[in-house]
């Protein structure tokens, strides 16, 4: 039987698969070079701060100083939460996964939109500033809550990095933490067309609304292949006893042919640029709130697999050192990936807007593997 698939390529995974144009983020996984918009991510990293970085995916330039504080003073202005939504967080099991309930609330924000289904470009741009504004509230919120403590409200003076920070301790973050975080959502901002961000594009694709879309990549996100892999570095690290036991551990894995959580990456081949960085504010975290054991560990499981299998291509990526990170700032494991959710926001709603101007429904074909012409027997007879 004839079949139309017959003279397409098989791409299993889409990896040789150009679905579009962008202009967010281009990777040379062999170079190991991430830029945003053209900047390399390690001057953004230095120079910049999330707010920037939002700015420069939704509008692909950086802004005046007058126009980010504009934009930041719109960000601010989208904190808080309703009572609707605080009370729709509190209703939630203490036991539920945090990015359910992130995936949920984040869908719930359509709710109080009036615009939701409207496509102008100051419908969206509105839209994405209350995904960016509201996800940090909606992430503390719910961990002080399972926590049996009170929900600290956003405070419009703050940062997104310090302001969540606030809302998930109960306290100012020292300056080292406050700016960690920041980098990491920087670092964690955008990464082409990952499989969360595909998500978002496919919804996007058949005209559904933004918070539609973004609900979609959160619960991509979630699933272990993509977004958990810090979350299973440091369940890695609190196994190890001491950083005297790490070479015995390293090498036991390796001889398994068991993977060790946060080296290699899907396209790097070269060392993860967001992970060079990283590693300094890892350290420098670390230190400020007495996690130097911590550091010490990973550092020497990086030198272990650099002297194994680096030459294989085989390097830390930006989950190794992000995981040491967020466990320093108080992080419970089960937020890692929230946290991830709230930074790749930027990316989402860049691509979003950026696919509404160009749309093409997404759909692929799939090779059918199944028979043809069977019979249909009545049920009596089966």
């Amino acid at each position: 039987m004839a079949d139309a698939t017959m003279a397409m390529t098989m791409d299993k995974g889409l990896d040789h698969t150009i679905i579009g144009e962008s202009t967010k983020s281009w990777i040379d996984g062999q170079k190991g070079v991430l830029e945003y918009v053209g900047i390399d991510i390690d001057d953004l990293a230095r120079y910049s701060t999330f707010e920037e970085t939002c700015w420069l995916l939704l509008n692909d330039r950086l802004p005046t100083a007058a126009e980010l504080d504009a934009f930041t003073a719109q960000l601010r202005a989208n904190y808080g939460l309703s009572e609707a939504m605080l009370t729709l967080l509190r209703s939630m099991p203490v036991s539920a996964s945090p990015m359910h309930v992130v995936r949920t609330l984040v869908s719930a924000i359509a709710l109080e939109d009036p615009n939701c289904n409207e496509t102008s470009d100051e419908a969206e741009m509105n839209k994405a500033m209350r995904v960016l504004a509201k996800t940090p509230a909606i992430i503390a919120g719910f961990d002080r809550l399972r926590r049996g403590e009170e929900i600290i409200h956003a405070d419009v003076n703050n940062t997104i990095a310090v302001d969540f920070l606030h809302m998930l301790n109960g306290e100012m973050p020292g300056e080292a933490t406050s700016r960690a975080l920041d980098v990491c959502l920087i670092l964690h901002a955008d990464h082409g067309i990952n499989a969360s961000t595909f998500a978002t594009m496919v919804a996007v694709g058949t005209e559904s609304d933004m918070y539609s879309a973004v609900t979609g990549a959160i619960g991509t996100l979630r699933g272990p292949l993509h977004g958990g892999a810090n979350e299973r570095v440091m369940n890695m690290l609190q196994s190890i006893s001491s950083v005297d036991d790490v070479e015995a551990f390293v090498m036991g894995r390796l001889a398994r042919k068991e993977k060790v959580p946060g080296f290699g990456h899907r396209v790097y081949r070269a060392v993860d640029p967001r992970a060079t960085f990283l590693k300094t504010f890892a350290q420098a975290i670390a230190q400020e709130t007495g996690n130097e054991d911590l550091y010490a560990m990973s550092s020497a499981i990086e030198g272990v697999m650099e002297r194994e299998v680096g030459a294989k291509g085989i390097h830390p990526n930006v989950d190794f050192y992000s995981a040491t990170t967020y466990f320093s700032m108080g992080l419970a494991i089960d937020l890692f990936t929230p946290v991830f959710a709230l930074s790749r926001n930027a990316g989402w709603v860049a691509h979003a807007m950026e696919r509404r101007s160009d749309n093409r429904l997404i759909r692929p074909r799939c090779q059918y593997t199944g028979p043809h012409g069977a019979n249909y027997v009545p049920i009596a007879e089966r």
